[in-house]
């Protein structure tokens, strides 16, 4: 029995196959081939490929930082035209920065795609994976952009500036600034108070420095039995002393009220929106100081009580 008939013989009673031996010959003649292949290789040919791709590869970086280069001076140019045509027009600062640096955004963006695309890159899924980006966090954060545009609202109708006193949401105070998603106002006391744009923008907002000229109101008692034309002149002749005080229009002194107590006086008189606090509570001081000068008092809440026997 021959040996090639008990290999077989072996591999037919098990139910693995038989590998597949190749002889020597044919290994070494294989072998052989993919030397001669590895040794017939134009090396020239492959350098000469690769430093031409290294070249093209420098070329489009070069040509992108020229691009971009050129892009940012156009966008300089553009900004301070921009600028420009807003100061001559008299726009407000707070609505030229705001303008100034919507416009900077998106020129910068359009500027690095184009820089981008410059490279060879495909921008079209670079820009469905911003817009889908932006879609998503303007969901997640839907309360800043309706901030954002209760911000655009308030620069853009200007119901107050930068320096204005006003009263909005139960807050009173001097606007300090005004940013993109809230409004910063200074009270009289030095604390600083963030009001979100949103809610002060759909809001009652009273402005009080608006306006050149406010009207200030008193209202002053005097005694019954006082002279009513006296406490008049008294209070006329101290306003057409003050340079503080327009006339025109005129101050007035009317008798409002017959109280239970005194006889109460409305006294208004007009002033510069910036005096309007220096002349309520000066006169306020000087009245109460004039009245007894002139035999005028100002009474104590009274009552009568009339017994009967």
């Amino acid at each position: 029995m021959n040996l090639s008939y008990l290999f077989f013989s072996f591999f037919a009673q098990n139910d693995t196959p038989a590998p597949l031996m190749l002889p020597d010959s044919v290994q070494k003649a294989n072998f052989a081939q993919s030397i001669h292949r590895l040794m017939n290789i134009d090396f020239h040919k492959v350098f000469s490929d690769l430093c031409g791709e290294l070249i093209w590869i420098a070329i489009k970086l070069l040509i992108a930082v020229v691009v971009y280069m050129i892009g940012r001076w156009v966008l300089h140019r553009i900004i301070r035209l921009v600028n420009i045509v807003l100061e001559h027009r008299q726009v407000d600062a707070s609505l030229r920065s705001f303008v100034n640096n919507t416009v900077k955004v998106i020129f910068t963006v359009i500027l690095l795609m184009i820089v981008v695309q410059t490279l060879g890159v495909n921008v079209t899924s670079l820009i469905a994976l911003f817009s889908a980006a932006t879609l998503a966090i303007g969901m997640a954060l839907s309360g800043t952009a309706q901030n954002f545009a209760g911000g655009i609202m308030i620069l853009v109708m200007k119901p107050y500036r930068v320096g204005d006193f006003i009263s909005a949401q139960g807050q009173m105070g001097t606007v300090h600034e005004i940013k993109l998603f809230s409004t910063v106002l200074t009270t009289v006391d030095n604390r600083q108070i963030y009001v979100p744009n949103n809610s002060i923008a759909t809001a009652i907002i009273d402005n009080y420095t608006s306006s050149r000229r406010r009207r200030v109101d008193w209202t002053v008692g005097i005694s019954y039995g006082d002279d009513v034309d006296v406490a008049r002149q008294t209070i006329l002749e101290m306003f057409a002393a003050d340079p503080r005080i327009m006339q025109d229009p005129a101050p007035i002194v009317k008798v409002s009220e017959l109280a239970d107590s005194s006889v109460n006086l409305t006294v208004r008189a007009w002033t510069k929106t910036s005096d309007y606090w220096d002349v309520f509570f000066d006169y306020n001081e000087r009245i109460y100081k004039e009245f007894p000068k002139r035999g005028l008092s100002f009474p104590f809440p009274q009552m009568d009580v009339h017994l009967d026997k």
